[in-house]
């Protein structure tokens, strides 16, 4: 029995202990962006307002504790998210004429607004390779929608990234 005290003892301290260490040298999770306290408030808008991009980008702000306000009289930053488009390209065929390998171009247009300040214009593009399967057409369909819907998760985390780095 004091064994066992003992050892959920040792076993709490050294817990609290990593714990202590971890947030002391600066540590932090994935996704959590320190943003500039001019942008905690932000209005937010874009071109396809149920779009997928434009729902992971404002998941992405309200994790971060970032105010989103609809159109307002007072000089606050905005966002917005101008174009996002999806292009491919043919790499490789087959013997047969088939397309056997595409190239997924996905490219983001976005600018932010800062009262005072000049319009910041951002464009990027994240790439991928696909190789098409008319033998397992369902599986590749699958395959090519998660890939899609991971080139959205990192562009919008891209645009957080950026907004982090913005001096004001």
């Amino acid at each position: 029995m004091t064994q066992l005290i003992i050892r959920q003892i040792s076993l709490f301290i050294s817990i609290s202990l990593l714990s202590a260490i971890l947030s002391g040298c600066g540590f932090q999770l994935r996704g959590n962006y320190l943003l500039a306290p001019e942008l905690q408030t932000i209005e937010f808008s874009s071109v396809d307002k149920f779009g997928e991009l434009t729902r992971l980008v404002r998941q992405h702000l309200k994790i971060n504790d970032v105010k989103l306000v609809k159109a307002s009289d007072k000089a606050i930053p905005q966002m917005r998210i101008l174009q996002d488009n999806l292009d491919r390209r043919t790499l490789s065929v087959f013997p047969n004429g088939q397309v056997a390998e595409y190239e997924l171009i996905y490219t983001v247009r976005y600018q932010v607004l800062i009262p005072g300040k000049d319009v910041q214009n951002f464009n990027f593009e994240l790439n991928r390779d696909y190789q098409d399967d008319p033998d397992i057409a369902l599986a590749k369909s699958r395959e090519l929608s998660l890939m899609l819907r991971e080139m959205r998760q990192e562009a919008a985390t891209k645009i957080l990234r950026d907004m982090a780095s913005i001096e004001l």
